[in-house]
């Protein structure tokens, strides 16, 4: 359940709670960032599911969600002798905080907005109301 955002500013939060907040990620999804963030080399699918004691097909969706919300980065690699594979590293923290940054000041012009229209439209039902009285 979504809290409100008054009950969300009374909350302790940490960093990794934008995760969450801005993005509506798991915990799961948390867990998997976090082992691509520790580890030194790019991780494929099984390498990450290993990694959070999780089957793969788990660990698949995780990663897909990290990747449309663009904390991670899909590289390919090719196999000398044909094929290839991929493997997951994360995006750089300056990116990463750069987009949430960009997408909390568009939210923010859009709750001005919602907030004005409720300002005209509840004003003007006082006018009303008082014409009427």
């Amino acid at each position: 359940m979504v809290d409100s955002m008054a009950e969300q500013l009374q909350q302790d939060m940490v960093c990794e709670g934008l995760l969450e907040c801005v993005h509506g990620l798991k915990q799961l999804d948390k867990d998997c960032f976090r082992a691509l963030v520790e580890s030194d080399e790019p991780l494929t699918i099984d390498e990450v599911a290993e990694r959070v004691g999780r089957e793969r097909s788990t660990a698949y969706r995780s990663i897909q969600r990290l990747l449309q919300s663009g904390f991670i980065q899909k590289e390919q690699i090719n196999y000398d002798q044909g094929g290839y594979y991929h493997a997951y590293h994360p995006t750089d923290p300056s990116q990463i905080a750069s987009d949430m940054q960009r997408m909390l000041n568009d939210w923010y012009a859009k709750m001005g907005q919602l907030i004005q229209e409720f300002e005209d439209k509840y004003e003007h039902a006082d006018d009303a109301a008082t014409v009427e009285g």
